[in-house]
């Protein structure tokens, strides 16, 4: 399994008033870390889509759990990888760690998808391609980045 780490430092204003990340970073950062893993894999998300014609990976389901806070100056590894392979969907599983200790982890449904071949404001989609199944599933961990 494809292990992609990055290094994320909390900022001031990713907290809230009680001081503590505000639970909507973390869902930005899932969408930050989904980036980082396809690039570090070889697939950049831009170059991807075009070569294989497709507008993106739309997403159609995300979930989260908070287990201990993180707060301004603190540093995260959020560790991702994609934990199952649909037909033309997927999932990416992400871990944050705080000195080590899990912080929050979560998941989000992603759908290969091309535009629709008869409605033009619609999107469809289609099959996954075996490179990006086989790239982000055979590769190694990789060492934490800054993110």
């Amino acid at each position: 399994m494809f292990v992609n780490r990055i290094r994320i430092r909390v900022e001031f204003g990713d907290c809230d008033p009680a001081q503590i990340v505000f639970f909507a970073n973390y869902f930005r950062w899932f969408d930050q870390c989904t980036t980082a893993l396809f690039r570090a894999a070889g697939l950049p998300l831009r170059k991807l889509f075009k070569a294989h014609g497709v507008i993106g990976i739309p997403l159609v389901e995300a979930q989260a759990r908070f287990i201990i806070p993180s707060a301004y100056g603190d540093e995260l590894v959020a560790e991702s990888c994609v934990t199952e392979w649909r037909k033309s969907s997927f999932v990416i599983s992400h871990k944050f760690l705080r000195h080590g200790e899990l912080a929050a982890e979560g998941s989000e449904t992603h759908v290969w998808a091309a535009a629709h071949p008869t409605e033009a404001h619609r999107m469809k989609s289609v099959p996954l391609p075996q490179e990006v199944i086989r790239r982000l599933s055979t590769a190694k961990k990789r060492p934490a980045r800054e993110g």
